[in-house]
């Protein structure tokens, strides 16, 4: 069943791009609820929890001859399973951490990954890790204790090399942008419930929220700055409120969002990726969209649905 989502739309539009103001972090700090670095732990470690038992389930479904039937070597099977390492001991890590503090930590939850063999598990690994590092990045203007944002950055400088090595491994740009993307909590958490199928009764409530769901069309193909692309809302009905403002995808950046202006289509929106403003953060790589009515800024306030993840192929690539 779909749900009609009326989104209020906002005044005054600006007419000329602001400086460059990393305006996205500032906006993660303003946006987010009162959350403890306890809350936030647990937010890493729900993540963690999640690529732990996929990198698992993958080793446990695929041998290492499939893998190199589809393409991957031993070499490659070989560090696959360092990640898989690296992911255990860090949901060993945060788990030793929030007990230490008092803080109930979260366990394993049930999960559904929808991959079919090693090719799909793999695009899938690139996009986990890439979700990964948005997700560190994001959190690290939240925490309070030097302590811990000293841990949580060597987690998300680890994370960034799983990603590297994966994306290379799949014949993309091991580092198409100089800057990741940084995400807020329900952003991150939008993209990593529809995994989840179910978790125990005893975990702790996290302060999250998932906004409905937002997809790159699969006749979008290889995607470029300046090509029209189409962007689902398979749950949900995007519309303003008066019935004709502009919706808007905007595309997030460390310097701030950009924005283009969406058409809607039978089952979503259609819009032309943006080149980003010259000085800012490039639109590159693991690209992050979602829906609003306000092209100003980007809180989880007036995001209407998304993000949607997908890939834009840097100019060097084109």
């Amino acid at each position: 069943m779909k749900v009609t989502l009326s989104i209020a739309a906002l005044a005054a539009v600006v007419s000329a791009a602001p400086a460059p103001s990393f305006s996205n972090l500032k906006a993660i700090r303003q946006a987010a609820p009162e959350i403890s670095d306890g809350d936030i732990l647990n937010y890493a470690l729900t993540l963690e929890h999640l690529e732990d038992k996929f990198y698992r389930d993958g080793l446990a479904n695929y041998t290492a001859e499939a893998f190199a039937q589809a393409g991957f070597d031993a070499t490659f099977y070989s560090n696959l399973k360092e990640i898989s390492s690296d992911e255990t001991i860090h949901v060993s890590f945060l788990t030793a951490a929030l007990e230490e503090a008092g803080v109930t930590p979260v366990q394993e939850c049930t999960y559904n990954f929808g991959v079919s063999d090693p090719k799909t598990f793999v695009m899938l690994s690139s996009i986990l890790e890439g979700v990964g590092v948005s997700a560190y990045l994001g959190a690290a203007a939240e925490i309070m204790s030097a302590e811990y944002l000293t841990a949580a950055g060597s987690i998300l400088t680890v994370e960034s090399r799983h990603s590297a090595y994966i994306r290379a491994s799949l014949g993309q740009s091991p580092f198409p942008s100089p800057f990741d993307v940084p995400l807020s909590l329900n952003q991150v958490f939008t993209l990593a419930a529809p995994f989840i199928v179910s978790c125990p009764p005893e975990n702790p409530p996290l302060p999250v929220k998932a906004f409905p769901m937002l997809m790159s069309a699969p006749t979008n193909g290889n995607i470029t700055t300046g090509k029209e692309i189409t962007l689902l809302t398979p749950d949900s009905v995007v519309k303003p409120a008066d019935g004709s403002s502009q919706i808007y995808g905007a595309f997030i950046t460390v310097t701030g969002p950009v924005f283009a202006p969406a058409t809607a289509v039978d089952g979503g929106f259609t819009l032309t990726v943006p080149e980003a403003p010259e000085g800012t953060a490039p639109i590159a790589g693991q690209t992050y969209v979602v829906l609003t009515a306000c092209n100003t800024t980007v809180t989880d306030d007036t995001v209407a649905a998304g993000p949607a993840v997908f890939e834009v192929t840097p100019p060097m690539q084109h």
